[in-house]
């Protein structure tokens, strides 16, 4: 009644003024990320939603821009849990009675805004969206790109093995130690795009945390569809700027986006790994859990070779040649009933300005991952760095800012056998008080940019430790004596807040050896200009070490306008970043016993005995 009404009030109009009438639907009532018979999306162009009339898509380029259909899926997406719950998969909603009949004035003002956009020139920059508030008529109007995932404007594609090879090339860098080929202001993101309450492609909004005292954090997240539910997807930018955070947490939000669900609509390819024989990766050369994690789970179960599942096609610059992957592995929050064999994170995931940079950082944060733990559960010996006198101006900034907090901030060497400069920073309180522990890393070619990672990652959490243990006390204690109770990412950084699992990290407390910087250093590979020399280094590192180098191209259509590449990494045999004390593949593959000693840390393999069974604290 109230669509139907509404339409009429506006076509009135609209043949008065010689313009097309408009085509009004309805949003909230009906799952938008389906193609529903008789729901015309895409040609609509006025939108009724419980607190406002939305009033496009307007303007933008000609074609390829957002069609109403794009627009009521990036709507819901934004919409509260219960919403899209009763949307997506639950019966829907029923009628309490008629909406109310849409007053005059709220007409005209609709109106006044759909006349305004046929005097709108075309651009090549994002179509908008006007919303009208149905209550005080205020109207506000949002950038909207093209939804991907559009049933309307998107076409499945066959699944294309030659597209898989990334076809690398040389890139001349800034510096020889610089390994991104640009700044993060000269993407020229969308920002009003990506976060608004309307049509936000990654978030409802980009939020400033005022009260951190340590760097300038900017916040946001939105929710996906994924294997378990609606799931939490949050993205930060922890730089010393709120400009550039900001710049920094979008960028790390589309990574997110395009590695926790295929974005570019290709079909996969269905199939046992039996069937695939020679073409497909065998999913437990990434590890796989314990038979008793399988028996006492509900929601996952052992690999069968013999039962189809999705795959996707990635490359294998070791051998340079295609490779099938699990779709579970390669995007982190897919999963069918046939797949249940693992929960993967976003390990490897990367994007870059080029695929040679995605490629680069995603292989980086695999080493920086396998060291930690390596290094963790390995009972490694590291080496504490002594930066005093050689940090850099901003790694000196972040130390003194921790130590005005009351924490005092270690650096350790954590390579183990791959020559790539992995940092891990351990914040202590030196009180010895609740919020006692925090841990980071980071890794990188250049020293001093592993260290200064590692110490902006540190120092972003510093300041709600104490918080986060004051919130979950109870909960946090109890976990300390039942390791069992581990079971989010959440828990495992939270669980070296309590004073007591001093004990269980006394290593990094007190160090066995502590050598400077240049010492600790002293050997480095030649310098070079060109990333794919880069690139090239890790991938023979990691070969030498006996593993494959596989890469996934995830790149969305919202990275690819701005000129951005995203790739999953995966390498086979390193170990894995898991969360949950009873999901722990690092526990069970061959690498965790023969690093050490390949790495010349150890005179022999470690034992089932020798390894420290407490979880990690990575975060």
């Amino acid at each position: 009644m109230t669509e139907k009404l509404l339409h009429d009030l506006l076509a009135v109009r609209a043949a008065r003024a010689g313009l097309p009438a408009p085509r009004v639907a309805t949003l909230g009532i009906e799952d938008a990320t389906a193609v529903v018979d008789g729901v015309d999306r895409h040609t609509a162009t006025v939108h009724l939603t419980p607190n406002a009339v939305l009033v496009g898509p307007w303007g933008g380029p000609p074609t390829g821009g957002a069609c109403g259909h794009c627009l009521s899926i990036r709507w819901q997406r934004l919409r509260p849990v219960p919403t899209r719950d009763a949307l997506e998969t639950g019966p829907g909603f029923q009628s309490a009675g008629e909406w109310p009949l849409p007053t005059r004035h709220l007409a005209d003002a609709v109106w006044a805004v759909y006349a305004g956009t046929f005097t709108t020139t075309p651009t090549d920059g994002p179509a908008r969206v006007t919303s009208v508030d149905v209550r005080t008529l205020i109207a506000s109007t949002f950038p909207v790109l093209p939804e991907g995932r559009c049933p309307r404007c998107s076409v499945e594609r066959a699944p294309d093995r030659a597209a898989a090879d990334p076809r690398l090339r040389s890139r001349t860098k800034p510096g020889p130690d610089t390994y991104r080929l640009r700044r993060p202001s000269e993407y020229h993101l969308p920002v009003a795009a990506l976060a608004n309450p309307v049509s936000g492609a990654i978030g409802a909004e980009s939020v400033l945390n005022l009260a951190s005292t340590t760097t300038a954090p900017v916040l946001g997240m939105w929710r996906n569809r994924a294997r378990h539910g609606l799931a939490d997807m949050n993205w930060s930018g922890q730089t010393n700027n709120f400009a550039r955070s900001r710049e920094v947490g979008l960028l790390e939000g589309l990574e997110r986006d395009a590695g926790s669900l295929p974005r570019q609509n290709v079909a996969p390819v269905i199939g046992s790994h039996r069937q695939l024989a020679g073409e497909a990766l065998d999913p437990r050369d990434c590890g796989v859990y314990s038979d008793e994690a399988y028996a006492s789970s509900d929601r996952l179960e052992p690999f069968d070779p013999d039962r189809a599942i999705p795959w996707v096609w990635g490359w294998s610059l070791r051998d340079r040649r295609p490779i099938l992957v699990p779709r579970r592995i390669a995007y982190y929050s897919t999963g069918t009933d046939t797949d249940r064999f693992v929960d993967e994170c976003s390990n490897g995931c990367a994007s870059g300005g080029s695929v040679e940079e995605a490629i680069l950082y995603g292989l980086l944060e695999l080493i920086e991952r396998d060291a930690f733990l390596l290094g963790w559960y390995g009972a490694a010996e590291l080496t504490e760095i002594d930066v005093a006198g050689t940090a850099t101006p901003a790694a000196r900034a972040m130390l003194d800012r921790a130590r005005f907090l009351g924490y005092h901030v270690r650096l350790f060497d954590n390579r183990i056998d791959l020559p790539v400069p992995a940092v891990t920073a351990v914040a202590e309180r030196l009180d010895g008080g609740p919020g006692l522990l925090g841990f980071a890393a980071g890794a990188s070619l250049d020293p001093d940019t592993a260290i200064e990672g590692a110490l902006e990652e540190i120092c972003s959490y510093v300041p709600s430790l104490p918080v986060s243990h004051r919130r979950r006390q109870a909960e946090l204690e109890a976990m300390a004596g039942d390791f069992s109770l581990v079971r989010t990412l959440r828990d495992h950084a939270e669980l070296f807040t309590v004073p007591a699992m001093r004990e269980h990290a006394r290593r990094y407390l007190e160090p066995a050896r502590r050598l400077p910087k240049e010492a600790v250093y002293a050997r480095r590979r030649p310098a070079s200009t060109d990333l794919l020399d880069d690139v090239r280094y890790l991938c023979d590192a990691v070969t030498a070490a006996g593993h494959d180098v596989i890469v996934v191209d995830q790149t969305s259509p919202e990275q690819r306008m701005v000129g951005l590449h995203n790739v999953c990494m995966i390498v086979p045999g390193l170990i894995p970043i898991d969360f949950g004390w009873s999901l722990q593949r690092a526990l069970h593959l061959p690498r965790m016993f023969t690093a050490q000693h390949r790495g010349g840390l150890r005179p022999a393999a470690l034992t089932p005995a020798d390894l420290h069974r407490v979880p990690h604290p990575f975060p």
